[in-house]
C-alpha cells in the first residue's frame, strides 16, 4: 500500500472519527455514532500495518490481538457501574504509551547518531524519519518527545489514582501533602528546567528526572481531588490522554494520530468545561487540582433517619398526583431500571404526572443514568435536566430517590465548608413527601453525610433497590 493510499484511508478515518464525535451528541444518534468510531479505527489501524515503512508487522499483529483480547474480556465483564473505572483505566494506558514512545524515541536517537551516512540510508519506517531529520528539526522533536512523556506521565498516575477512587481502593477526601501548591509548583519548574537541559544535552537523566515529576504531579494532583469532583476530573483526563495521544503522532510521524488526539483533547476540554459550569467549579481549578476540599467544619445535621416500608410508599403514591423519580448509583447497582420504567408506566396510566430527574454531571457518571434509563425504554420526553425540574420540586407531591446521595445533597447550598459547596443539586427536599430508597446508611462519593435523610418529610426505605421496587409494584392501584 502506497503512501497516497493510506494518506486517503487516514483522512476518511479522521472524517468518521469526527462524524462520532458529532453523533454522540444526541440519544438518537449514539449508536450509529459508535459504529462510525469503530470503523473509523479499524480503517487506521489496517493503513498503518499496511502502510510504507512499518517493519515487525507480525509482532504488530501479535500485541493487536493480545490487547483486542484482553480489552474484550475487560469490557464484557465491567458493570455499567465500572464505567468510569473503566474509562480512568485507559487514560492511564494512554498515558503510559506515550511516556514508552518518548523514551523510545531518545534512545533511536542515540541509536541514529552513532551510525555513518551509508548505513542510514539504508533504515526503514521510523529510523529512516528520525535519520532524514536536521538538527532543528531534532530539536524540535526533542520538545514534542519532552512535552508527550510529560503529559502522559501526569495522565498516567493522574488516572491510576481516579481509578482508584472511583473503585474505593483509596480514600474520596482531597488529600493533599504540606505545601501541597508549592510542590506542584516545584515539581512543575523541575520539569521545565528537565527540557531545557534536554535540549542542550540529550543526556538520558533529564528525561528520568521530567517522568518523575509528572508523575508526581499526576499523583499529587488527582489526590488533591474529592471524590465528588471526579465526574469533572476522568473528563479533564480524557483530554490529557489525547493531547498525549496527539505528542505521540508527532513523534511518530502519524498525521492520523496527531488529527485524532487533538480531536480527543479538545474536545475533552471543552466538556470538562461544560461540566465546570454546570458543578459550578472553577475550570482552572480543575487543571490544578485545586477544589474539592474543606475549608472548615461542617455543619452539624439535627434529627433521625425515620424508616418506612414498602405498603407505606404505596399507599402515598396512590394518592400522589404528581411524581419525580431521581435515579442513582443504586438503581445502576441493583439493575432496577426496567423496574422503574414499569413503575413509571403504571403510575402513568392512572393518569398521574411522572418524570425523571438527572443531575447534568454527577448524576449521569455512575451508572450512566440516562443511558440506564434509555436501556429501559423510558421516553426522553420525560427525562427532565435539573435546570428543567428543579422549580416544580415545591408543587410536587412525591421525589423517590433512588441510590443517590451527592446530587441531592442540601449542605451543597446550605453549608460553606461543604465538599460540595455550590455544586448546584437536585431540589427534592423541597416536594412534599421525600423517599429515598438505599443498600444502606453508606455516602456518596464525596464520603459526607446527607442532611436530606434527616428531614421530617423524608422517609427512608432500605434494601436493593430492585427488590424493594419489585414489591412496590403490585401495590399500585
Amino acid at each position: 500500500m502506497g503512501l497516497g493510499f493510506t494518506s486517503a484511508v487516514y483522512v476518511l478515518a479522521a472524517i468518521l472519527f469526527i462524524l462520532s464525535l458529532g453523533g454522540l451528541s444526541g440519544q438518537e444518534s449514539s449508536k450509529r455514532a459508535i459504529w462510525y468510531g469503530i470503523v473509523g479505527m479499524a480503517l487506521a489501524v489496517t493503513a498503518t500495518l499496511l502502510g510504507p515503512g512499518l517493519g515487525l508487522w507480525w509482532l504488530s499483529l501479535i500485541l493487536i490481538t493480545a490487547g483486542g483480547l484482553v480489552g474484550y474480556q475487560l469490557a464484557s465483564k465491567v458493570e455499567m457501574t465500572q464505567m468510569p473505572e473503566l474509562v480512568a483505566g485507559m487514560h492511564a494506558l494512554v498515558g503510559l504509551a506515550a511516556v514508552f514512545v518518548g523514551f523510545n524515541t531518545h534512545f533511536e536517537l542515540i541509536n541514529i547518531a552513532s551510525l555513518d551516512d551509508a548505513v542510514k540510508k539504508t533504515l526503514e519506517g521510523f529510523s529512516a524519519l528520525l535519520a532524514k531529520k536536521s538538527d532543528v528539526e531534532i530539536n524540535i522533536l526533542r520538545v514534542e518527545t519532552s512535552l508527550g512523556i510529560w503529559i502522559g506521565a501526569v495522565t498516567f498516575t493522574g488516572s491510576v489514582i481516579a481509578y482508584a477512587k472511583l473503585a474505593g481502593k483509596v480514600t474520596t477526601e482531597a488529600t493533599k501533602l504540606p505545601g501541597g501548591h508549592f510542590l506542584n509548583a516545584t515539581a512543575a519548574a523541575v520539569s521545565l528546567l528537565s527540557v531545557v537541559w534536554y535540549l542542550n544535552s540529550g543526556e538520558l537523566l533529564s528525561m528520568v528526572i521530567l517522568t518523575i515529576m509528572a508523575l508526581f504531579i499526576g499523583y499529587h494532583l488527582i489526590m488533591g481531588i474529592g471524590g465528588a469532583d471526579m465526574p469533572v476530573v476522568v473528563s479533564m483526563l480524557n483530554s490529557y490522554s489525547g493531547w498525549a495521544a496527539a505528542a505521540i503522532g508527532f513523534s511518530l510521524g502519524n498525521d492520523l494520530l496527531i488529527v485524532v488526539g487533538a480531536l480527543v483533547g479538545s474536545s475533552g476540554a471543552i466538556l470538562s468545561y461544560i461540566m465546570c459550569k454546570a458543578m459550578n467549579r472553577s475550570f482552572v481549578s480543575v487543571i490544578l487540582g485545586g477544589f474539592g476540599g474543606k475549608s472548615g467544619p461542617q455543619m452539624e445535621i439535627n434529627g433521625e433517619q425515620i424508616t418506612i416500608d414498602t405498603d407505606g410508599v404505596a399507599s402515598v403514591l396512590n394518592d400522589a398526583d404528581s411524581i419525580i423519580i431521581i435515579p442513582g448509583y443504586g438503581l445502576a447497582v441493583a439493575q432496577a431500571q426496567q423496574t422503574v420504567s414499569e413503575l413509571a408506566n403504571k403510575l402513568r396510566a392512572q393518569g398521574k404526572n411522572v418524570r425523571f430527574a438527572i443531575h447534568p454531571v454527577a448524576g449521569r457518571l455512575p451508572g450512566h443514568m440516562n443511558v440506564l434509563l434509555a436501556e429501559a425504554r423510558v421516553p426522553y420526553d420525560f427525562v427532565m435536566e435539573m435546570e428543567e425540574i428543579n422549580d416544580e420540586f415545591p408543587d410536587t407531591d412525591v421525589a423517590i430517590v433512588i441510590g443517590s446521595n451527592d446530587i441531592v445533597n442540601p449542605a451543597a447550598q446550605d453549608d460553606p465548608n461543604s465538599p460540595i459547596a455550590g455544586m448546584p443539586v437536585l431540589e427534592c427536599w423541597k416536594a412534599k413527601n421525600v423517599f429515598v430508597l438505599k443498600r444502606g446508611q453508606g455516602t456518596g462519593y464525596s464520603g459526607i453525610e446527607n442532611p436530606l435523610f434527616f428531614k421530617e418529610n423524608t422517609r427512608m426505605l432500605y434494601g436493593n433497590a430492585k427488590d424493594s421496587l419489585d414489591k412496590l409494584l403490585p401495590m399500585i392501584d
